[in-house]
């Protein structure tokens, strides 16, 4: 079946989304317990300082072939979203113009936050720049805007489909699935 590839876009900043609903994951097997027990569900807030608070996340995505493919990057949350950047020759790139799909992870294991969704290259400069400043800030680096030239090097945006978070000290009593319309 052919599938679309990245998707390139060039709108305005879009704002914040929210969760539709939350719910405990489906764990078959780990002992999860209600929504009510343990730590209970945690707050989309939990997760989203999570998501601005990671040095780095881990980008995985799955070759034409269906070969999967796992990266780390650089990365910024916002508006809602997750933002990477990447040569437009690497792996992940190409395996996003054939399957923007993709999975982002933040880089702490005691308490994960894992994003399901899908890429669109943006090539706007306004959105370019918006992105390297705040990647810029995070990083204390100081690219110009040219580095992200989108003949070379793609932008991204990552827009959450689902988001799943837990925290190892209560394994079974945190975790928390947030669903996005």
């Amino acid at each position: 079946m052919d599938r679309p590839g990245a998707l390139i876009r060039t709108p305005a900043r879009t704002p914040a989304r929210t969760p539709a609903r939350t719910g405990r994951p489906h764990m078959p097997g780990y002992g999860v317990l209600g929504p009510a027990e343990g730590t209970g569900l945690l707050p989309w807030t939990w997760a989203e300082e999570r998501l601005t608070a990671s040095r780095d996340y881990w980008v995985a995505t799955v070759s034409p072939g269906g070969r999967p493919h796992v990266m780390p990057v650089w990365a910024v949350w916002d508006a809602g979203s997750l933002w990477f950047s990447s040569s437009l020759g690497s792996r992940k790139a190409r395996n996003l113009d054939h399957d923007p799909r993709l999975t982002m992870t933040t880089d702490n294991p005691l308490e994960p936050v894992v994003v399901e969704g899908t890429a669109e290259r943006m090539v706007d400069l306004a959105v370019r720049t918006r992105f390297l400043g705040l990647s810029n800030a995070k990083y204390g680096t100081d690219y110009a805007v040219e580095f992200l030239d989108p003949a070379v090097n793609g932008t991204y945006r990552v827009t959450p489909e689902s988001v799943f978070g837990l925290v190892e000290a209560d394994f079974t009593g945190s975790p928390t699935k947030w669903v996005f319309a």
